[in-house]
C-alpha cells in the first residue's frame, strides 16, 4: 500500500490540507474542502448488488482504477461502512476481488471514528429531548409528540422496537420506539446537508 501522504501528493493536497490517522489514512481539513477544485463527477448508484455481490462500492472503485490506468487524476468518494452488514451475511462495504479499498480491516471497522461521533451526537440529542418532557421544560410538549428514535452501528433486530421509561417516575418518560442504524440517522443526513461548521450548529 502507498503511505496517504504520497497519495496526497500525488493528487495534489498539502500536507497542511489533511490530517493523518496512521500511515495509510487521514482526513480532509474543511480548508482543503473549501479549495476551488475543478472536475467531473459520476454519481453510482444502485439498489442491490449483482448474484456476485458486485455493488456499487465495487463498482465505484473498479471504475477509479480503470480512470487512473488511463492516467486521470481520480478519486472514488465512498462512506464509512456500517458495522452491522461486517458481521452479518453481506459482509464488508470495501469492494471485492481487485477492486477494494485498502486498510480494509480498518476502514471496515471503526475507520476514522467519524459515524460513531455521529451515532454519540445523534443519541445525545435524544436523550436530551426525552429530558425535556420529562422535566416539562417546555410548555405542551409531550413525549407521546417525540418521533426521533436512537441510533446504533451493529444488527441488533432485538432493538428495532423498544419501550423505554420502564421503572418508575424517576425515568425517562414511557414511550414505543426503537434504533435506526447510524448511517440513516437525522444527524447523519444533515451533516451531510451541512456546508460549514457554522451551518451544522444552526441545521442541529
Amino acid at each position: 500500500m502507498k503511505l496517504i501522504e504520497n497519495i496526497a501528493s500525488e493528487l495534489g493536497i498539502s500536507r497542511d490540507d489533511f490530517i493523518p490517522y496512521g500511515a495509510y489514512k487521514a482526513k480532509l481539513s474543511l480548508s482543503a474542502i473549501k479549495k476551488e477544485r475543478r472536475g467531473k463527477l459520476v454519481v453510482v448508484t444502485g439498489i442491490t448488488p449483482t448474484p456476485a455481490g458486485e455493488g456499487k462500492t465495487t463498482t465505484v472503485v473498479g471504475l477509479a482504477q480503470a480512470m487512473g490506468k488511463m492516467k486521470k487524476n481520480v478519486v472514488a468518494t465512498l462512506r464509512e461502512p456500517s458495522l452491522g452488514p461486517i458481521f452479518g451475511i453481506k459482509g464488508g462495504g470495501t469492494g471485492g476481488g481487485a477492486s477494494k479499498v485498502e486498510p480494509e480491516d480498518e476502514v471496515n471497522i471503526h475507520f476514522t471514528g467519524d459515524a460513531h461521533a455521529v451515532g454519540s451526537a445523534h443519541n445525545l440529542l435524544v436523550a436530551l429531548t426525552d429530558n425535556v418532557a420529562q422535566r416539562n421544560k417546555i410548555k405542551g410538549f409531550s413525549s407521546q409528540g417525540v418521533t426521533i428514535r436512537r441510533v446504533t452501528d451493529v444488527e441488533e433486530r432485538s432493538l428495532r422496537s423498544v419501550l423505554t421509561g420502564l421503572g418508575g417516575k424517576a425515568n425517562a418518560p414511557l414511550r414505543e420506539t426503537g434504533f435506526d442504524i447510524v448511517t440513516a440517522s437525522e444527524v447523519m443526513a444533515i451533516l451531510a446537508l451541512s456546508s460549514s461548521l457554522e451551518d451544522l450548529r444552526e441545521r442541529l
